[in-house]
């Protein structure tokens, strides 16, 4: 028996400290991300800044750019790995993530459409890019995304929100969106589309305090409705009969699965544009950590995302400053062997 007892021991330590340690990454990733960048600046002068007593010009950096982009990286996170978590088990589909629903197309093509009447159109100097009314990107790529979740519900209705007819509307809206979205900048010269062309491409270039706070409160309303979801996560991935069975409302859940996973999904979209494969990857990680706990499932999801875009968007500032490599192509390079490897340990 005493045998068995220190057998246990150090898997329950290892389990019980993981969310731990994974919190203690994501702050360490947070300091290093304000410690680094294009613009060398030494420990000293960064916490001189912190306590109110910098240089202006690093309190620029720091107060101004690091900072508020850092903490935009880790809702975005935390968006993404939720949203996704969510679909697969809504649509039972692993491969799910937010361009499933079409959600992340819709946000492109509304960008797309805004800039195209808002500015290039009738303007000879569209191709600068302080006449781009970037202020408002962020609530039309939102507004597109939740409009394209709505379009996939509807016509998902009438067969009661099934799966496999939402995953394969998702597709199909998702799929038609994007091709009116490239035929559109495809239309217009390079020149007028380079900064459209980084949005797209999944960047937290120039994100500062306002897109942090206009983030916040999705933030804020998706993880206060993440325990209604706590028991009817794992019956969603039933079929409808066996979660009935279980007295579970599954129209109701679905729905509010649904509109929780959109909203996170097309505000963070909004915000910095596509980003693949933390929506994919991140599920699986924090379930092979886990296992069907799922309180702790939603938070190690959570943090995993939140490190994940994090340390992605650290690399893609610093691997070769002073250029920098976008986020979302940082998370493709990772997250696409990571994926694969996954797929082949879970066979």
């Amino acid at each position: 028996m005493k045998h068995a007892i220190f057998l246990l021991l150090p898997s329950i330590t290892i389990q019980s400290i993981r969310l731990p340690l994974l919190f203690g990454g994501v702050i360490l990733l947070l300091i290093m991300a304000v410690l680094f960048g294009a613009v060398g600046l030494s420990v000293e002068s960064v916490v001189a800044v912190l306590s109110g007593k910098g240089e202006h010009s690093a309190e620029i950096i720091i107060s101004n750019l690091r900072v508020p982009r850092a903490l935009t990286a880790i809702l975005v996170g935390i968006h993404f790995s939720l949203a996704g978590a969510i679909l697969q088990a809504v649509t039972r589909n692993p491969l799910a993530d937010p361009s499933i629903l079409g959600v992340s197309q819709g946000a492109v093509l509304s960008v797309v459409v805004f800039l195209l009447f808002t500015v290039f159109i009738g303007n000879s100097d569209g191709s600068r890019l302080f006449t781009l009314p970037v202020q408002y990107l962020s609530l039309v790529g939102t507004i597109g995304g939740l409009l394209t979740g709505l379009l996939v519900y509807v016509l998902t209705l009438r067969h009661r929100l099934s799966p496999l007819r939402l995953t394969l509307m998702g597709i199909a809206v998702g799929a038609t969106l994007q091709a009116i979205a490239i035929g559109i900048v495809a239309g217009w010269g390079s020149t007028r589309v380079e900064s459209l062309l980084l949005w797209i491409s999944g960047s937290l270039y120039a994100r500062g305090w306002e897109h942090f706070f206009y983030l916040l409160p999705w933030t804020i309303l998706g993880v206060l409705l993440m325990p209604l979801l706590q028991r009817p996560y794992f019956l969603l991935q039933m079929e409808d009969s066996a979660a009935t069975s279980f007295g579970l409302s599954v129209m109701r859940y679905r729905t509010l699965a649904f509109a929780i996973a959109s909203g996170l999904a097309a505000s963070a979209v909004g915000v910095v544009g596509p980003v693949g494969f933390i929506g994919l990857v991140v599920p699986h990680i924090a379930r092979s950590l886990v296992g069907r706990d799922t309180r702790s499932y939603f938070i190690m999801t959570a943090l995993l995302g939140a490190a994940f875009v994090l340390g992605a968007d650290l690399l893609g500032r610093t691997l070769l400053a002073p250029e920098e490599i976008p986020v979302g192509l940082v998370s493709s390079v990772l997250g696409a062997p990571l994926f694969l490897y996954l797929l082949r340990r879970n066979g």
